[in-house]
């Protein structure tokens, strides 16, 4: 199943003059994908300043859609000499 991912145009981001406005479309786009920052590549100005307008892109959109994010859970280490045996 193909998906269409708004532009930032799209949805009413204006991209500063001072970013590269394909780069911050691709860190938009990457965004949205879901994907993680795993290259150096993806450690540019207009990349990030795009991959975070995506992902507050997304939060809005969840909010408005009333989509409950679930906080991480927390790792919990216990030793086994605090249990005890009944």
């Amino acid at each position: 199943m193909k998906h269409s991912y708004p532009q930032p145009e799209d949805v009413g981001i204006k991209i500063p003059m001072y970013l590269i406005k394909d780069r911050f479309r691709q860190g938009f786009s990457h965004a949205l994908h879901g994907r993680q920052i795993t290259q150096c590549e993806h450690l540019k100005l207009s990349f990030r300043e795009g991959y975070r307008a995506g992902k507050l892109f997304l939060k809005e959109l969840r909010k408005e859609s009333n989509i409950i994010e679930f906080p991480f859970k927390a790792r919990v280490a216990m030793r086994v000499g605090d249990l005890e045996m009944v």
